[in-house]
């Protein structure tokens, strides 16, 4: 809403003093001279004084920018009575503050999904009858009933049943996990099968989602201030043009001669050049389905020198596929799969697809199952071949006494595991990794020939998983099973900044706030990442990262080359002007052909970037 009003507030201004100017020329043109002129003045004094308050706020925060140089400009030709040269500038300065505001606000999206997607309702026992009240007014110590496909209303541990729950989205982890009687249950998961009875933990206020949720608040207020491209051209431009405007002053002894060069010294290409190199870089980035929602944001995008990723969905499919099966008792793997398969294949469970996929790739051959009975949280037990076959985690195997094999050790597996049992025997046991983005690899070398030479993963999952994907992208760094409290602190610890940190989970949400940039893979991501980040990629492809960072440098180096260019072209003119041969309204009027000049050389930034 800010930047929506500040929009307002400069396109008021721009249409005001445009307004003005018309009015002035019909009223000279009238013969009414003295009106005109006091038109003018009005008009100047009108964008004079928000002018000097924000410079004002500007010093008292320690910061600079180029409207020093307008605002001399401005006083200056209304002290000499170079009327129609101040409203110019006046044009010129709102249009280029206009034009910075609309390059913001075209972009930003009002994304509200992380609080629309808290819990909102819990079911609640009150004495033997279920009650539905507001997920706000669950208290420590109610008695939650959470059934399939219902979020868990506040951090809880479970009472009695079992069942499978998707944490994908606070921690990272890309299994369901299942929960037991005595398994603690994280606010803003969801169960995906089964019913469970549980004992709040905390009020919804203090849960898990909330401190989240807090945690992006908290991230806003704590990044570092950047400086703008145009600003770090100010302070020696500024320089500059007063040295060779005084110079002129004193050596003629005619202070006109001041005038006549700031006029011509009026930081509209500085003004200017960013905003449209800007703009045209965004449009680009957005026909390509990459969304920048600040001029700031694709600035510290392309001055990026260290890129953390997170791993589930992002670097991953966040799918699973079966890794490894390992068989034991003389079992072949091949009568494993087949097996496991026609248990599993009635199931919507992610480790039962990624089984009957498997067995289907290797033509392994299915059968009919009989009594069958789904043991939710734990497995799957069956009939087939005649043989009693069981599916499932490890306790479900312990649990019915299975004979383990000398060789087997549970800690050699990884948690993403089904356990097969047949007839009272292990099996075998069939491993699952979630399989890596076709792309990754290609997105991070592309990133590297872009000058990135720092990499990070910084995920929920296991350190043995994060590892495993690591080693194949070449990441040396690895922080795994990290809450979103560890995300931060490990962007924190990063000293080679700016700081790109690359995510599509709930659980990202700080950390993409909190990063310098934040980039959302928005197309299957949670949108409450897409919410806090700097950069959405709308589409389902991580390429898009590596474009967006290619797009960022070449309007970076366009508009950059446009204020060097209207720098340039502004001393030769200052050293022209100071000469004293031409009034200070033609030199306001040649400056609009030095503006034309950075315009269209800006709007190249539209173009085709160089594809790395």
């Amino acid at each position: 809403m800010k930047k929506l009003l500040a929009l307002i507030r400069h396109y008021y201004l721009f249409c005001t003093a445009f307004a003005s100017a018309i009015a002035a020329l019909a009223c000279q043109i009238a013969g009414w001279r003295i009106a005109s002129h006091l038109i003018l003045i009005i008009a100047s004094v009108a964008e004079l004084m928000p002018l000097l308050w924000g410079m004002w706020q500007d010093l008292r925060d320690g910061k600079y920018g180029v409207d020093i140089l307008a605002a001399t400009a401005i006083i200056s030709s209304v002290l000499f009575q170079q009327y129609w040269a101040a409203v110019v500038i006046v044009l010129m300065l709102t249009g280029g503050a206009g034009l910075e505001d609309y390059a913001e606000h075209r972009a930003e999206r009002e994304l509200t999904a992380l609080l629309a997607r808290a819990p909102q309702q819990a079911r609640v026992l009150r004495g033997r009858k279920e009650v539905n009240i507001p997920a706000s007014e669950v208290k420590t110590g109610d008695t939650l009933v959470i059934r399939a496909g219902e979020l868990v209303p506040a951090d809880a541990v479970i009472l009695e049943g079992a069942a499978n729950f998707d944490e994908s989205s606070l921690t990272g982890e890309s299994l369901p996990q299942d929960k037991q009687a005595g398994d603690e249950l994280l606010s803003g998961t969801v169960n995906l099968d089964g019913v469970v009875s549980a004992k709040a933990l905390r009020a919804a206020e203090d849960s898990q989602y909330q401190q989240i949720i807090k945690l992006v608040r908290s991230a806003q207020h704590s990044q570092a201030p950047f400086v703008r491209l145009a600003d770090r051209y100010a302070v020696p431009f500024t320089v500059i043009s007063f040295a060779i405007a005084i110079a002129a002053w004193q050596i003629s002894g005619q202070g006109l001669r001041f005038l006549e060069v700031i006029v011509v010294a009026t930081p509209c290409p500085l003004i200017l050049a960013a905003p449209i190199a800007i703009i045209s870089g965004m449009s680009r980035s957005a026909k390509q389905g990459i969304i920048v929602k600040t001029g700031g944001a694709l600035e510290q995008l392309a001055a990026a020198r260290t890129f953390a990723f997170d791993k589930t969905g992002t670097l991953t499919l966040g799918q699973l596929k079966v890794e490894k099966v390992t068989t034991y008792h003389g079992f072949k793997r091949a009568d494993i799969i087949g097996m496991a398969a026609s248990l599993e294949q009635h199931s919507n469970h992610a480790q039962a697809q990624a089984i009957v996929a498997y067995a289907k790739a290797q033509h392994a051959k299915l059968s009919t199952t009989k009594n069958v009975r789904e043991l939710a949280g734990r497995g799957i037990v069956a009939l087939s071949r005649k043989q009693e076959v069981m599916v499932g985690r490890l306790s479900l195997i312990e649990e019915y006494n299975f004979d383990l094999p000398k060789a087997f050790q549970a800690s050699t597996h990884d948690q993403t595991a089904a356990y097969v049992g047949i007839d009272g025997e292990l099996a075998g046991v069939i491993t699952f990794a979630d399989e890596l983005r076709p792309e990754s690899k290609k997105t991070l070398s592309i990133l590297r020939t872009a000058g990135i030479t720092d990499f990070m993963m910084v995920t929920g999952d296991n350190e043995r998983t994060a590892k495993r994907i690591a080693k194949q992208l070449g990441i040396k760094q690895v922080v795994a099973n990290a809450l979103p409290a560890d995300k931060i602190h490990a962007i924190e610890h990063i000293t080679r900044r700016p700081v790109v940190f690359v995510g599509d989970g709930v659980n990202d949400a700080p950390v993409l706030t909190a990063s310098d940039i934040g980039i959302a893979l928005g197309a299957r991501g949670a949108a409450a990442a897409s919410e806090s980040a700097d950069v959405v990629i709308l589409l389902d492809d991580l390429r898009h990262v590596a474009e967006g960072v290619t797009i960022a440098k070449h309007t970076l180096t366009i508009a950059k080359q446009s204020i060097l260019v209207g720098i340039g072209l502004s001393v030769a003119l200052m050293c022209i002007f100071a000469t004293g041969k031409f009034p200070p309204v033609a030199g306001a009027a040649i400056q609009e052909l030095v503006d034309v000049v950075v315009i269209f050389n800006a709007l190249r930034a539209h173009g085709n970037a160089k594809r790395a």
